[in-house]
């Protein structure tokens, strides 16, 4: 129970009562106490009977009272002094709520107003994504620096209130953060939160026992896209408006959507022979599906990484034969039937592109890839260093094959762009015929003598460049050594 007193005034004094359930359903009321009718005469006993009577009657009564779990205001006049009372009751258990009075229902700052249609549109649905669009609040144009929209998606049901999605998130072990949270530090989150920034845009996931729930502040902008969403899952997304200065928030109708089902992977033919270039999206962590039919017993399965970080996974009618992370140039041969069925499955390790080149033939003793060396890495002599020249090395194989060099003058600012950009499968047809240096064949039966050096000329004082490698087999197909950044010497 809470009492409060509106003082008495010469005209009619207006006031307003919001009360925001935050969980279970609760009944409430508002009670009024009169003032007792006027006293009546000594001994006049039959009069004092009916005093005590009316009294009892008309000295409390109930002005409003509401059950549910839905926000509510009251709107009231009191002309003169008089004591009102107000009841609260949960017949669930335990549970909170938020109270407001105030008699400056001119302003109408504290609470957002809500537009006359407060529903949510859904304006697009994909497979990891929905597109979201409500109507303005009025609030939003009188009071813009205050006054921003906040979204709540989860994968279990609407919520009626900011504060009841709070309460639901704080029960299964996550803390909702309020729109200040704005100006948090990200060390100060929940150790179940993940804080996302960008664009300006705040975006708070909060990982609970029934999935996640996200929660973003756009701003004043009324349309959004979710992303990053799961397929074939139903979701319920809710938007409230929220005054920033004092938290208090009003909430749109909440809408619901089902994301589309996820496609099936579409599935490439493997050829024997032939050599598959495989471009895969880091971002969107799908697997990339090659099949091949075996017509002979044994099958050799050829991968050449020419950037980032790839997992394979290799099954011979519906079972695992292989999986393991790509590194280089990787061979598998295996053993099994006649008409076999292997299914090659590939994704990339990180949030990069990654790229591999495939090949599945049952000749082994025919490979389309160059013999690799232990280490595609070049090695620079800081000693043999000059002003005008670098002297760089590189081990061979026990194959003869052809090895192009390349020079390419960088600057400081482009190191980690070359560095992370370089393919590993692509040839010099890319490059500018003036970054050709030379090409030699060579290779030793004993791979402990199989490297070679090379000292390139011409080159400009305390000037950085970007050294390659290219390596070609008997069919021609390039692979790029690891490239080497050297700075030549300032003086000499």
């Amino acid at each position: 129970r809470y009492y409060f007193v509106l003082e008495e005034g010469r005209v009619l004094a207006p006031f307003s009562i919001t009360v925001t359930p935050c969980d279970v359903p609760i009944e409430w009321s508002i009670l009024l106490y009169k003032p007792p009718p006027a006293k009546a005469a000594p001994g006049d006993r039959d009069t004092q009977e009916v005093s005590k009577s009316q009294k009892a009657s008309s000295l409390v009564s109930t002005i409003f009272s509401y059950k549910g779990n839905s926000v509510e205001t009251y709107m009231g006049m009191s002309s003169h002094a008089a004591l009102y009372l107000l009841e609260f009751l949960s017949t669930e258990r335990d549970t909170h709520i938020t109270v407001y009075l105030t008699t400056d229902t001119a302003s109408g700052l504290l609470y957002p107003e809500l537009p006359t249609d407060p529903r949510i549109d859904i304006v697009g649905i994909g497979h990891t994504t929905a597109t979201l669009a409500w109507k303005h609040s009025p609030s939003v144009l009188q009071h813009r620096d205050s006054i921003q929209y906040c979204l709540l998606v989860n994968e279990k049901h609407n919520y009626k209130s900011l504060c009841a999605a709070e309460t639901a998130i704080r029960s299964s072990g996550a803390k909702l953060s309020p729109p200040s949270a704005l100006s948090l530090s990200p060390y100060l989150l929940e150790p179940q939160q993940v804080m996302i920034l960008s664009n300006s845009e705040l975006s708070i996931i909060n990982k609970v026992s029934s999935g996640e729930v996200r929660q973003v502040c756009v701003g004043t902008r009324n349309t959004y896209t979710v992303p990053n969403l799961s397929p074939s899952t139903q979701y319920y997304f809710d938007v409230f408006i929220v005054n920033i200065l004092t938290n208090a928030s009003a909430a749109y109708t909440g809408t619901f959507a089902r994301t589309l089902e996820e496609p099936e992977p579409k599935v490439t033919e493997l050829k024997d022979g032939k050599v598959i270039h495989v471009v895969l999206d880091g971002k969107m962590q799908k697997f990339y599906s090659l099949q091949y039919q075996a017509r002979h017993k044994k099958i050799h399965f050829t991968f050449l990484l020419c950037r980032g970080q790839i997992r394979v996974h290799i099954t011979r009618n519906g079972k695992t034969v292989a999986s393991e992370n790509l590194s280089g140039l990787r061979y598998f041969s295996l053993k099994g039937k006649l008409l076999d069925t292997y299914l090659v499955q590939l994704r990339s390790t990180e949030e990069s592109n990654a790229s591999v080149k495939v090949q599945a033939s049952p000749h082994f003793h025919k490979p389309l890839f160059p013999l690799l060396p232990e280490s595609l890495k070049i090695k620079s002599f800081s000693k043999l260093r000059t002003c005008r020249s670098v002297t760089i090395a590189w081990l061979g194989t026990q194959e003869e094959s052809k090895y192009c060099v390349y020079r390419k003058r960088i600057e400081e600012d482009q190191i980690w762009r070359e560095l992370q950009s370089a393919d590993r499968c692509s040839g010099p047809e890319s490059r500018h015929k003036s970054e050709k240096v030379l090409c030699k064949y060579f290779y030793d039966i004993n791979l402990q003598r199989a490297v070679t050096t090379e000292t390139i000329k011409g080159l400009e004082a305390g000037t950085l460049y970007l050294f390659d490698v290219y390596l070609f087999g008997p069919s021609g197909i390039p692979v790029r050594y690891h490239s080497k950044v050297v700075r030549t010497r300032k003086k000499c």
